[in-house]
């Protein structure tokens, strides 16, 4: 079983986003277990305060080791080691591929939420293995780093999604922005669902995905698509068929 514990000023939250829908129903049928906990329960104070005055001065406060650590040695104990991440401004920004990294490289994520103007340096030190950013902004905690990641990463692990193929073919798993997707009814609007997709002809759908993925990519994403592979004899196909179709789009 896939196991994430959250440290977190608010658990109830977070834990009620994340046991609903498809994580929630994958807890159920015990392929993962999520669990959050409230970091004030690990304070010594009446106040359960859990930040003081940052040294050296300056706005705001900065959230105590000494709280943290307790939490977090409290889910070591009970639960064994995880891999612990902090999320941070200052990390490595967060991707499909490093979703695939934790996925595949362990089976117990700790993600530490920090708040305020962040936690003391000495319980990342001795507890963190890696800091983690989602982009290079700014938010006022943790929690919503802590639920996107949560997310990215356990829709990747055996069993919580029905087939593999349900996450293969989307943006970024093969370093291509996905397909436009379509549903009913067959014209809204004035627009028309493309006729290929209603051909039942399941090799030209996938050919014809596999173009718009290509195109796509290039029209919005141009640094993922400069990294793109596409010298198999399929896709030699398809990019010469491209240059014919869009002269204008640099094919």
């Amino acid at each position: 079983m896939y196991r994430i514990d959250i440290l977190t000023l608010f658990d109830m939250t977070v834990g009620d986003v994340l046991s609903e829908s498809i994580l929630g129903r994958a807890q159920e049928r015990d392929f993962l277990r999520i669990e959050t906990h409230q970091i004030r329960d690990y304070t010594l104070n009446k106040q359960k305060q859990v930040d003081d005055y940052p040294y050296g001065g300056g706005r705001g406060a900065v959230m105590q080791a000494d709280p943290l650590y307790q939490c977090w040695k409290h889910v070591v104990d009970t639960y064994g080691g995880g891999h612990t991440i902090y999320f941070s401004p200052a990390g490595t920004t967060f991707d499909q591929a490093k979703a695939k990294t934790l996925a595949a490289d362990y089976d117990h994520l700790i993600l530490v939420c920090g708040h305020y103007e962040g936690v003391d340096e000495r319980f990342i030190e001795e507890c963190v293995d890696e800091e983690i950013s989602l982009g290079d902004f700014v938010l006022t905690g943790g929690e919503i780093p802590a639920m996107a990641l949560t997310d990215a990463v356990c829709r990747l692990v055996p069993g919580v999604l029905p087939d593999p193929e349900c996450f293969e073919h989307e943006s970024h798993w093969d370093g291509l922005l996905e397909y436009p997707q379509y549903s009913r009814p067959e014209e809204w609007h004035g627009r028309k669902v493309p006729s290929i997709l209603l051909s039942g002809n399941h090799a030209a759908v996938s050919k014809w995905r596999r173009k718009q993925a290509i195109l796509r990519t290039k029209r919005r994403r141009g640094d993922m698509y400069e990294k793109l592979d596409l010298t198999s004899k399929e896709d030699v196909k398809l990019m010469k068929e491209l240059r014919e179709e869009y002269p204008g789009e640099g094919f």
